[in-house]
């Protein structure tokens, strides 16, 4: 906000030879005033990033939810507790290292050298608030790695993952593209990539894309679930034992998706146009809170009509998954794009979705949440989509460029740079991610750290590791009381599915 100006001079000569006194004075109480608009100025945008910060922390309980609904009954309390440790473990990780390699500048273009346990926290650009953000995306990329790797992975290594991932890996993906210091940063006012930078606006590949391929690596190397598929090698069904909590799920994560893409401006008292106007950034808020629910209800509609001609069926999790893999979509370009063109988006993302399940059938791959597919997959095409269509009035304004020539979408007449810029995101991501979390998954697979025996992913993590069921199915159950003893687990070889084809 501009601060306002009084000169005691000058209007002591307005008020005559006896306004001195006079002048000071009002101009001491207009210097009063004006530093009272400049700190409630702070204080609304310190309090819309909080509020922000809450909605998408509510998308822990979606995740937890999700993938409560989504795994079978007897991994229930494992996956779970998963999702609570993701947010615990990577909140003392992220506050250690993971915002000061992520926001710690001045620094180079790779990694963040500063704040590191927040020290010199805060300063005239970050403020708790931005820390307490940034922590609830940090988890949520640790989240949707545990839904690719549920149901078969032992416990210890959910804890060495989340660390890893919310600690260093996914902080130095943020740093490149969302520090004013990163390489290939938007806001990286003094070296643009291709001089536009990566319009990642709220992560469709920071978060979603660096997640989704953590998964998949987790689950590739793991290998499917036991009866996943076939002797034959065809497809088997483990269908989750809930859809109920698969719908409460997704209904909390839309909600907490408001936190999410609008959210991600980081502050709403932002005049355009030099003030005094109706248009300012708050608009740009609500704009972004309708290309965002446009893109996941067209990706829910899509998909609800593609797998009923593939398959026959009206599948409340297939629609689900859809809604969410619009929403992984829209999030990079949400901020800059036209409603009309959200609803481009979230078409394509249905397909990809679609596209990405039947080949994942096709290679034997098993994610029991779609993790992989749906955030790495639609995450990409929403890196794309952004390229494609950025409009130029909205690329300026969000980022504040003031620049002449600034690249755009290509359908919209900015030329190809900005395209360049993102395909080389996807293929650093992708690359980054491959060399770190696939690394440590290997590792973790031949320190047998990785998989659980066979023995007790047929019996259940909830019974084997836990103690018991998270259900009591009958009045006079008690089962969790006595009849079963719980033994320690020592490190077991890796299991080995032998197949045989027709």
């Amino acid at each position: 906000m501009a601060s306002l100006d009084c000169s005691a001079e000058q209007l002591a000569q307005l008020l005559g030879p006896n306004g001195t006194a006079a002048a000071s004075f009002i101009c001491d109480r207009f210097s009063a005033v004006s530093d009272s608009f400049t700190d409630t100025n702070y204080a609304v945008d310190n309090t819309y990033l909080l509020f922000s910060a809450y909605l998408v922390f509510a998308m822990q309980l979606g995740f937890a939810m999700l993938c409560a609904g989504s795994v079978r009954a007897k991994n229930t309390m494992n996956i779970m507790l998963t999702n609570v440790l993701d947010a615990a473990t990577g909140g003392l990780f992220y506050y250690l290292f993971g915002f000061a390699f992520a926001f710690g500048s001045p620094s180079n273009g790779f990694i963040g050298k500063h704040f590191f346990a927040l020290k010199s926290i805060p300063t005239s650009t970050f403020d708790y608030s931005n820390f307490l953000y940034q922590w609830a995306f940090a988890i949520a990329a640790a989240g949707i790695t545990s839904g690719s790797i549920a149901e078969r992975t032992q416990f210890v290594a959910y804890l060495i993952y989340s660390s890893f991932l919310t600690g260093f890996v996914y902080p130095v993906v943020s740093h490149w593209f969302w520090s004013s210091d990163g390489w290939a940063s938007a806001s990286n006012s003094g070296n643009l990539l291709f001089g536009s930078g990566v319009i990642d606006f709220a992560g469709s590949g920071v978060v979603h894309m660096v997640g989704g391929i953590a998964g998949l690596w987790g689950a590739f190397i793991e290998g499917p679930r036991i009866g996943r598929f076939g002797h034959s090698g065809r497809s088997l069904v483990l269908r989750g034992h809930s859809s109920t909590l698969v719908v409460l799920g997704t209904f909390l994560l839309w909600f907490g998706w408001y936190g999410f893409n609008p959210g991600s401006f980081l502050k709403i008292s932002v005049a355009y146009s030099g003030g005094g106007n109706y248009y300012g950034q708050w608009s740009a808020v609500g704009r972004t809170a309708v290309t965002t629910t446009l893109a996941g209800c067209t990706a829910a509609l899509t998909t609800l009509f593609g797998k009923r001609i593939l398959s026959g069926h009206w599948n409340v999790t297939d629609v689900c998954n859809g809604l969410l893999g619009g929403f992984a979509a829209i999030t990079s370009g949400c901020s800059v794009v036209e409603p009309w063109a959200a609803i481009i988006c979230g078409f394509v993302a249905a397909v990809v979705l679609i596209s990405c399940n039947k080949l994942a059938e096709k290679v034997k791959f098993d994610d029991p949440l779609e993790a992989t597919q749906l955030h790495g997959g639609c995450g990409a095409w929403g890196i794309i989509f952004t390229a494609l269509f950025a409009t130029k009035d909205y690329v300026s304004q969000v980022y504040n460029s003031g620049q002449p020539g600034r690249p755009y979408g290509l359908f919209m007449g900015g030329g190809g740079r900005l395209l360049a810029a993102h395909i080389i995101q996807i293929l650093v991501i992708t690359g980054w991610v491959s060399a770190t979390m696939g690394t440590l998954f290997f590792i973790l697979h031949k320190l047998k750290l990785l998989r659980i025996s066979a023995e007790d992913e047929m019996a259940g993590m909830d019974l084997t590791r836990h103690g018991g069921f998270a259900y009591m199915y009958h009045e006079d159950d008690d089962s969790n009381k006595h009849a079963f003893e719980l033994r320690k687990i020592e490190p077991a070889a890796p299991t080995t599915i032998v197949t045989t084809t027709n």
